[in-house]
């Protein structure tokens, strides 16, 4: 909202350009589904002038549900290494419905290019927010990494629209959230006065940030040294909009092309309208006939029908191609989307078929699973636990990855010592580093070492 980056301007920002959020508001208007510019046309009909919808496949809200999927589904494991700890921000994540929403901002981060979670405290509760791009606005950042960043949300309340503005910036070294609330009419803010209770500065004594962005693990070519990123698809417009003129001239194709029957006047019933004119009548729900005085050369009693060859072979062929080209533009492979139903396909021929899509979406999990553990230090110092631990991402790439096929590979090479037991036991059942040498030492009887266990020096 550009009331908002004047005003961070006014208090001394450096904020991003506005015609950044002109793009995400572009690319939410194709993840909504219609782009007044495209899908509103005006057609000729020989007489006037006609305003037409273009009909339209989706695609910009399947892609970005469809890498949300992939990303961050049900089956992804976070673990930290302090069973204590670990109950407790499991806690948190569950009390704000994290596995949901976290997957909705990853759709809403792909599809917009930036997503954010932002944490605060709800009397003794942590509470987590879940921010799109449009209400992101980075104040400073150092390659890339944004420190500090203001979040805006639109409330109303009765009869009045308010904006509230949350600012988390440094001040020597540990960070302050600063909280303002405007008055909107139009696109004039007025400050007013915030809730009760709400404090106008929290310093929060902590340099771990609460807040955590995610982004598709894209270049931004639109603006190089913006921190936002960009939409998955914003490179693919071109390809988007290739999609739907196919995808409305095929509905079109069934509704031009459907069959009709010419009737001739002589045997319709007429019907006497109100203006005087008598009027062919006709069962409302059969529109396929249609009378018509068919001139010399035809009978009377001659009812003849039309029917057109439908191009849907043709059309369906071409809704392929630009499948394959939109999904191969937006990291996904060639072959990920088909319109017709397709054949049911293994596991192996699936990892084959998918080798670009899966190089796309390990590339993808770099920046989730930093900005997962990056969530998790932030709880844990909201709860004042300032202990070390790690925190674990197992992401779930089964969709894609033959995983029985893998599983057998690591028990023999783990049978063969090219790979630890403990390193299997990490990998499978979901252990740390240090729990899983316990176990696998404590399977062994302790009389291996974790070389020997991997393959390297003793006599095994």
């Amino acid at each position: 909202m550009r009331a908002i980056t004047q005003i961070l301007r006014q208090q001394g920002y450096g904020v991003v350009d506005d015609g950044m959020y002109t793009q995400i508001e572009h690319w939410f208007r194709w993840y909504r589904g219609k782009v007044p510019s495209f899908h509103t046309y005006r057609q000729y009909n020989g007489m006037r002038r006609l305003t037409r919808e273009r009909k339209t496949l989706g695609m910009a809200k399947t892609i970005p549900e469809d890498w949300a999927n992939l990303a961050l589904n049900e089956k992804v494991k976070i673990t930290v290494s302090d069973g204590a700890l670990d109950l407790k921000i499991h806690e948190v994540l569950e009390k704000n419905n994290f596995r949901v929403r976290a997957n909705q901002l990853v759709e809403l981060a792909f599809a917009l290019g930036t997503g954010g979670f932002v944490e605060y405290t709800d009397g003794e509760e942590v509470r987590v927010d879940y921010i799109r791009a449009g209400m992101i606005y980075p104040l400073s950042w150092v390659n890339g990494e944004v420190t500090e960043c203001a979040f805006g949300s639109e409330r109303v309340c009765g009869q009045e629209k308010q904006i509230y503005l949350n600012i988390h910036r440094l001040e020597q070294g540990t960070y302050v959230i600063e909280n303002h609330l405007y008055r909107r009419q139009g696109t004039i803010l007025t400050e007013i006065d915030l809730p009760e209770g709400v404090a106008r500065e929290v310093y929060t004594g902590s340099v771990v940030p609460r807040f955590q962005l995610i982004r598709p693990n894209i270049v931004n070519n639109i603006d190089p040294d913006c921190p936002l990123g960009i939409s998955v698809f914003a490179n693919a417009i071109d390809q988007l909009e290739g999609l739907d003129l196919v995808y409305d001239s095929y509905v079109n194709e069934f509704r031009l092309g459907k069959k009709r029957i010419i009737v001739p006047l002589s045997m319709s019933q007429m019907q006497m309208q109100e203006d005087g004119i008598a009027s062919p009548v006709f069962d409302d729900n059969d529109t396929e006939f249609y009378a018509m005085n068919l001139g010399t050369g035809h009978s009377e009693k001659t009812i003849e029908e039309i029917d057109l060859n439908l191009r849907y072979e043709a059309h369906e062929a071409a809704l392929n191609t630009a499948l394959r080209l939109l999904s191969a533009k937006c990291g996904l492979g060639n072959d990920r989307y088909r319109f017709e139903q397709g054949t049911a396909k293994t596991a192996t021929e699936v990892v084959s078929e998918n080798s670009d899509l899966y190089q796309s979406l390990k590339k993808h999990e770099i920046p989730l699973e930093k900005a997962i553990r990056d969530l998790c230090q932030a709880i844990a110092s909201m709860l004042g636990e300032e202990r070390q631990f790690e925190v674990t991402v197992n992401f779930d790439d089964s969709i894609i990855e033959d995983k029985p096929a893998e599983q057998l590979r690591d028990q023999q090479q783990v049978r063969d010592k090219l790979m630890a037991v403990w390193e299997y036991r990490k990998k499978y059942f979901g252990e740390d580093e240090a729990q899983a040498k316990a176990m696998a030492a404590e399977l062994s009887g302790g009389t291996r070492t974790d070389d020997e266990w991997m393959g390297f020096g003793g006599d095994g």
